[in-house]
């Protein structure tokens, strides 16, 4: 800028008397570079939704900034919780199989009663599980040996995506097979004889269900031929059979408070990095998540940390147990879908992180047979949180469900309760959370439908058709359908929803 308010004293020439002196000139001349007096500084204050921001020539303020990165980070705290929901589930599954089952990397655990089952999210009651979680950065290759017959499975990464589905939707057929993972970034191999599976993370799980009807016979008959060994070009290690669990307490639920934290970062440092996540674990950096870092995260980081938690599960309920991703599943009920996620968990335009977390927050693994299309092969399941009335399903009423004639299953079909806020199996002196099409007692209707009842209590006469729930604690159910036939795809066969009823003293036990 030039300014030319003033000029050398021998430059200057008037042509008349000029009204101000010398000095006053001079004056005038000072004035143009030293104001008398700085003007105040403007201010704006704005009313948000987080509270008064205020700012100071257009600038925010040094306790706007504050509440600013505050909020910011808080935000990202929330939105990470929702993001890490399937990683943090299986990792704590994980840290079970090493931690409190004494499990070595791929060997097979067993969980076949209710104890076994009691820590897994929503498990089936009826239904055999086997389960293994293999460090591929410990075994190096690594073979699961699947045997012939009804028997679904799958090999998942860390995400609880799908490497490979096993069994009878797998490429063995229900044949049987060797599923030969390879480590991240080990590469192809030519193995003959093996269906090789490229890893995409340190840690996969590996897991079966059996699906015989006489359950007894298919654990005798297919777990001792279920083994797991290392692979090197030059041969196979020593083969590893499945095992029980045990009666172990233990919890695979995602845990609340810094546990959570603690877990995604274990997660984060164990496992490579998705071209996908890399914006989020920018925003975790500030949180005092790095891969490759300590974890330390200092006293503000710490609160941020821990109401992210408070406020992500929250936002993960609303998003798991009254799903906007989707509308009901028979029209004019409640049902929907519970499993609303692709194995690879992309759509065609995005991936699905509300998807995801809506199942994983309340559910464990996945398979190409859970999202069955071809009639008559694999499980569907739909989920119930509501009553006819709209209310939340609550431990203290006393609910009948009906289930109308020939329900669209080829195998068998199953409702189960789950605990709302653990999302497992509800812990009762019954000690069965289910009624099952398999259970050798169940009452049926002439019409050969089934009313099933919940509730604290049994109405008088049908106890054997009752799931027994806890007083005061919200629930919610899966309707399960083994080998869903035509009606259940098209829809020409539905469930109403659970209708409230009132127990008069002559319904109830006394």
């Amino acid at each position: 800028m030039t300014l030319r308010l003033s000029k050398p004293k021998h430059s200057l020439k008037l042509r008349r008397k000029s009204r101000f002196s010398t000095p006053s000139l001079i004056l005038l001349s000072s004035l143009a570079f030293y104001p008398v007096s700085s003007p105040a500084l403007a201010q704006e204050t704005i009313n948000t939704r987080i509270g008064k921001l205020t700012f100071e020539s257009g600038y925010p303020s040094k306790e706007t900034v504050e509440k600013l990165y505050d909020e910011m980070d808080f935000q990202r705290a929330a939105q990470a919780y929702i993001w890490g929901i399937p990683a943090v589930g299986l990792n704590e599954w994980r840290r079970a199989h090493y931690n409190v089952f004494g499990g070595k990397s791929g060997e097979m655990l067993n969980y076949f009663d209710f104890t076994e089952k009691l820590g897994i999210l929503t498990p089936n009651y009826t239904t055999p599980y086997i389960a293994t979680f293999i460090d591929l950065k410990e075994t190096g290759p690594f073979v699961v040996e699947v045997p012939a017959g009804l028997i679904a499975g799958m090999i998942l990464d860390n995400w609880q995506r799908v490497l490979a589905d096993l069994g009878v939707v797998g490429p063995d057929k229900g044949q049987g097979g060797k599923y030969l993972i390879m480590p991240p970034g080990y590469g192809l191999v030519e193995a003959e004889g093996y269906y090789v599976v490229e890893a995409t993370s340190r840690d996969v799980l590996a897991g079966f269900r059996l699906l015989g009807a006489d359950k007894e016979k298919a654990i005798a008959e297919l777990v001792p031929q279920i083994k797991t060994y290392r692979w090197t070009v030059a041969g196979t290690g020593e083969a590893m059979p499945a095992r029980d669990a045990g009666d172990k307490k233990w919890s695979q639920m995602p845990p609340r408070g810094m546990a959570y934290w603690d877990s995604l970062n274990e997660v984060i440092q164990r496992n490579p990095v998705d071209e996908r996540d890399r914006f989020i674990l920018a925003q975790l950096k500030f949180l005092g998540i790095e891969r490759g870092k300590p974890y330390k995260p200092d006293e503000r980081q710490t609160k941020l940390l821990e109401d992210g938690v408070v406020v992500g599960e929250a936002m993960a309920k609303a998003n798991t147990t009254d799903k906007r991703v989707e509308p009901p599943f028979w029209e004019g009920t409640h049902w929907k879908h519970a499993l609303v996620v692709s194995t690879d968990q992309r759509a065609l335009t995005y991936d699905q992180l509300d998807e995801r977390a809506a199942w994983f927050y309340e559910a464990v693994v996945i398979s190409k047979a859970m999202l069955t299309q071809p009639p008559g092969v694999g499980q569907r399941y739909i989920a119930s949180y509501k009553d006819s009335d709209g209310n939340w399903l609550n431990g203290s009423n006393t609910y009948k469900l009906h289930v109308p004639p020939n329900p669209p299953a080829k195998q068998f079909w199953s409702v189960t309760a789950y605990d709302e806020n653990t999302r497992q199996m509800p812990v009762t002196e019954q000690g069965r959370p289910d009624i099952s099409s398999r259970k050798s007692d169940i009452a049926k209707n002439s019409d050969g439908s089934v009313d099933v009842y919940f509730g604290p209590s049994a109405p008088k006469g049908k106890e054997t058709n009752w799931v027994q729930t806890n007083p005061d604690m919200g629930w919610f159910a899966y309707f399960r359908f083994y080998g869903p036939t035509e009606p259940f795809f098209d829809k020409s066969w539905g469930l109403p929803d659970f209708q409230k009823i009132e127990l008069t003293p002559s319904m109830a036990i006394q």
